[in-house]
């Protein structure tokens, strides 16, 4: 340390410091080595790991809501009522179709081979009891919170608006495919066990092998599936709109019904493709030879177009939606 002294200042002394040294200690320039050697700072968490979080949080919400649904005990009686049904048509069938000398065509087809009890199950069912059970379970998926005031707490909790929309939807298109496949299941056995298995006489007089029959009720179980399913959108739509749920099933089952009137009247003719329940039939395609591509493409066309423009409908009136219940 060094000490100059200003005689103008009054004799004050003025001090300047010149850099401090630890005893024993001698100063080293850091170097580039020894910045290497530096523990290198914590990188931040990696952004899958919120991702991986919030997907995590919507299989297990989704995976909770499938678990209310379907042990919930009136899902679980329409589901009993729908494996029912094809029984019933199969055993009348068998019965009243035996002892009929002049069967008619569809006794005919059945009493052919068993597999084609499952299209005859599907013609009777998915124009008004599929649809309804369907209904109750979408119908009542946000309308039926809000009427049991437990819609605020679900919102309170951290999943948000769309993600609860979505994973109501998602739960009503589980069911609507749970729904075909017991009524395409129970057709299946049933016909098996009352008629003869074999070759498949399709409608169009082509004869295909049993496999190949099999592999057509597949496909339409997933035509079928995603027709149950564009209806479960509609009845989310009316769900958003109403606080009590048998409003929304009405409305959805009042609409079906509605739709099947209008395709009654040939004067309506120009309208009947874009009605929803003109494609619910479409499944037929599979029965002829080759398979009616462009009717399938067709159908499933119009279901999608209803799901995005119904799942708009329901987001958007949800999205805003002023939740007082």
């Amino acid at each position: 340390m060094s000490t100059d002294e200003d005689p103008g200042a009054g004799g004050a002394r003025t001090a300047t410091l010149g850099p401090r040294r630890t005893p024993g200690l001698v100063p080293v320039t850091e170097t580039m080595r020894t910045t290497e050697r530096h523990e290198p700072e914590p990188s931040p968490a990696a952004p899958s790991e919120p991702v991986a979080r919030a997907t995590w949080a919507f299989w297990r919400l989704l995976g909770s809501e499938l678990g209310l649904t379907f042990r919930r005990p009136r899902n679980l009686v329409m589901l009993a009522v729908l494996g029912v049904v094809p029984v019933v048509v199969g055993v009348a069938l068998r019965m009243f179709g035996s002892s009929d000398d002049d069967m008619s065509g569809l006794v005919q087809d059945v009493a052919g081979n068993s597999l084609m009890l499952t299209f005859v199950s599907f013609s009777f069912l998915v124009l008004l009891l599929m649809p309804v059970a369907v209904s109750v379970v979408a119908g009542d998926s946000i309308a039926g919170e809000a009427g049991g005031g437990t819609l605020r707490y679900l919102l309170a909790a951290p999943a948000g608006r769309t993600r609860l929309l979505m994973i109501k939807y998602l739960n009503a298109v589980v069911y609507a495919y749970a729904v075909t496949a017991v009524v395409a299941l129970s057709a299946l056995v049933t016909g098996l066990v009352l008629f003869p298995a074999g070759d498949v006489t399709l409608l169009s007089g082509t004869t295909v092998p049993l496999a190949d029959g099999l592999l057509r009720i597949a496909i339409s179980v997933g035509y079928v599936g995603a027709g149950m399913a564009a209806l479960a959108a509609v009845a989310l739509a009316l769900s958003v709109f109403t606080e009590v749920s048998i409003g929304a099933i009405a409305g959805t089952v009042v609409l079906v019904i509605v739709c099947q009137v209008l395709r009654a009247i040939p004067e309506l003719g120009s309208i009947t493709p874009y009605l929803l329940p003109t494609r619910f039939t479409n499944f037929d395609a599979v029965l002829r030879s080759p398979i009616d591509v462009a009717a399938l493409r067709d159908g499933l066309l119009t279901f999608g177009a209803y799901i995005v423009l119904f799942g708009s409908i329901a987001w958007a009136r949800f999205s805003g939606k002023d939740i007082t219940s």
